[in-house]
């Protein structure tokens, strides 16, 4: 069995690659029936909108809404739930999500931050260089979702007077931190982009969720650089260092 990762819009390329770094064996989606074939699922971060549309002329919205009851899935940037009123294209987190949370296009950013959980399972530096596009932000996590990363958020990034009510800007201003990534049972949510950096160890975090849950085993590639030279070449991502 492979990593299913959708390749309808955004940064499937880059998952792909990432999967390739680590010795893991990436299938591309865009037909339900591929989905047969796959022990887990990445939803790459990209237009929600546009994946949304392209999901369901492809058959594959209502598909996506039950995978979560049978398949591991990592969702990237667009989480996999929404506040009240807000675009659902998955479900399945107890979770109250504020999209773009930290602006438009030309507020994007990268910050390093600490990730205690994904330094304890994976080892490596303390921190992770995260890389938020139009990035949303966890406003609130119910008692069964693991909090894996939380960023400091400066005040006068929090956008409060369009979509925040008064109570959640209050708690916000308190606390200055939102959730950035979480888990909760077979789902994986960052509001960022770990795949548009050379660190892999979210995508390996990832596999061991996946690994834990039974007997199941992965097909792996080889990570010569003879192997992969047949599938990319040296600058074909913008990945950070």
């Amino acid at each position: 069995m492979s990593i299913g990762v959708l390749a309808l819009q955004g940064s499937f390329n880059e998952h792909l690659a990432a999967l390739r770094r680590i010795g893991v064996k990436g299938v591309e989606i865009r037909k339900p029936e591929q989905l047969q074939h796959v022990i887990a699922l990445i939803i790459p971060g990209g237009e929600s909108t546009t994946m949304a549309k392209l999901a369901e002329c492809h058959n594959l919205g209502s598909l996506c809404g039950g995978l979560v009851q049978g398949l591991f899935s990592w969702q990237t940037k667009q989480l996999a739930s929404q506040k009240s009123g807000g675009q659902d294209l998955v479900g399945g987190l107890d979770c109250t999500v504020h999209r773009n949370f930290f602006g438009s296009q030309l507020q994007s950013f990268e910050t390093e931050l600490s990730v205690p959980e994904l330094v304890a399972k994976e080892g490596g530096p303390a921190t992770f260089r995260c890389v938020f596009i139009r990035a949303p932000a966890i406003l609130k996590a119910g008692p069964d979702v693991e909090v894996l990363a939380d960023y400091p958020v400066p005040l006068e990034k929090l956008i409060c007077s369009k979509s925040v009510d008064e109570s959640q800007e209050e708690k916000l201003r308190s606390e200055e931190k939102v959730i950035i990534a979480v888990k909760q049972g077979n789902l994986l949510a960052t509001a960022f982009h770990p795949e548009l950096t050379a660190d892999t160890r979210w995508h390996s975090f990832f596999l061991k969720m996946v690994g834990e849950a039974g007997d199941q085993k992965l097909n792996c590639i080889s990570t010569t650089e003879g192997d992969l030279s047949d599938h990319q070449t040296p600058n074909d991502l913008p990945i950070f260092q």
